[in-house]
């Protein structure tokens, strides 16, 4: 045995521990609103933040010690800042960096764990609606701010004439689509387009239709329970699947359907985890990040339906063009990337 070694691995583990610690801390912030009462960057006391916030000005003054020993806040002589760059990523969340609704997610993980044991001793399946409820809110607030950043901006331009088709009136169907985010982006940009979102989960429907009455949008957008493949319609201009379709248990079956939904010169635009080809490529930390919640998230709901592929969020691009090749789709090509997505493009 290499003791440096051991004692190199031991330091790593505390740090990972206290990173965990500190996200349930970060859940904390912004349940309470203590990010967004720093959000002016400018120096504050635990006792100020305390009174700000209606909490208690002892465990103010530990969460504050705990923020500066992660480096999440500056501290200097009893006064504590939540930098700019921090702000941006913890307390704005209109910011396209914000992260701090995501944890969330994480935090589902460990209240779905005794279901993970049953689910790795049995027969590998956990159904998305099985899940604590902070998994649907978290998992919106983790891709919208994304959404909100690159979807009208530079991911529809990437595709092949499909924004025309948006601005002069497109009818859009957006598959898998939780708490409709993602859909209320492209409809308050494209007002001559309509747009129906599906998902199976019953709840996430519910929580969509509500977003798109208080956004008014309701006349044009209205969501729609069904799986992903059995939704209405064959004259769809554009057919999306954001960051869902290495969920399904049948991804060949969900895109043979939307070659069948779509128009002749239709476009699937497939938004998905970015990954490379191999286990070697996704050894970063953004290939950390998306294997630990496929193991807890994606392959054990793929698991849990017919078929059960289990791609996981790390499929890549080659897995996923076979998926669509088999579908019967004949063009399939990367449009765009970010450190966090693959947008790929699907046609006839």
């Amino acid at each position: 045995m290499d003791e440096a070694r051991l004692h190199e691995f031991m330091g790593k583990l505390v740090g990972d521990m206290g990173a965990a610690a500190t996200l349930a801390n970060v859940i904390l912030g912004d349940e309470l609103g203590l990010y967004r009462a720093m959000a002016d960057s400018l120096p504050t006391t635990p006792d100020a933040l305390a009174a700000k916030t209606g909490c208690h000005p002892r465990l103010v003054r530990e969460w504050l010690n705990a923020q500066a020993a992660s480096g999440y806040m500056v501290h200097d002589k009893g006064s504590f800042v939540l930098p700019e760059e921090q702000a941006m990523a913890l307390a704005l969340e209109d910011s396209p960096a914000y992260m701090a609704g995501g944890a969330a997610v994480v935090a589902a993980l460990f209240h779905d764990k005794d279901k993970l044991v049953a689910a790795m001793r049995g027969d590998g399946g956990l159904a998305w609606g099985d899940h604590h409820p902070c998994m649907f809110s978290g998992t919106e607030r983790f891709f919208r701010p994304g959404y909100r950043t690159f979807l009208v901006a530079e991911w529809l331009p990437a595709l092949d004439g499909v924004v025309a088709k948006l601005q002069a009136g497109a009818k859009v169907a957006d598959v898998g689509c939780g708490h409709g985010a993602s859909t209320l982006v492209m409809a308050q940009a494209f007002p001559a387009s309509t747009f129906v979102g599906y998902d199976y989960h019953g709840p996430s429907i519910a929580t969509a239709n509500q977003r798109a009455e208080e956004a008014g949008l309701g006349a044009r957008v209205h969501f729609q329970q069904a799986t992903a493949k059995d939704y209405p319609g064959h004259d769809h201009d554009l057919v999306c699947f954001f960051d869902c379709l290495h969920d399904m248990g049948d991804p060949v079956g969900a895109a043979r359907h939307a070659y069948r939904a779509l128009k002749a010169d239709g476009t699937v635009m497939l938004v998905e985890p970015y990954a490379e080809d191999s286990l070697e490529g996704n050894l970063t930390p953004v290939g950390r990040l998306f294997y630990a919640a496929s193991t807890f998230i994606c392959t054990p709901n793929s698991l849990s339906q017919e078929v059960g592929l289990g791609l996981g969020a790390q499929a890549g691009e080659a897995r996923l063009r076979a998926v669509f090749e088999e579908a019967g789709f004949t063009r399939f090509r990367r449009a765009t990337q970010t450190p966090f997505n693959l947008i790929l493009e699907a046609r006839k």
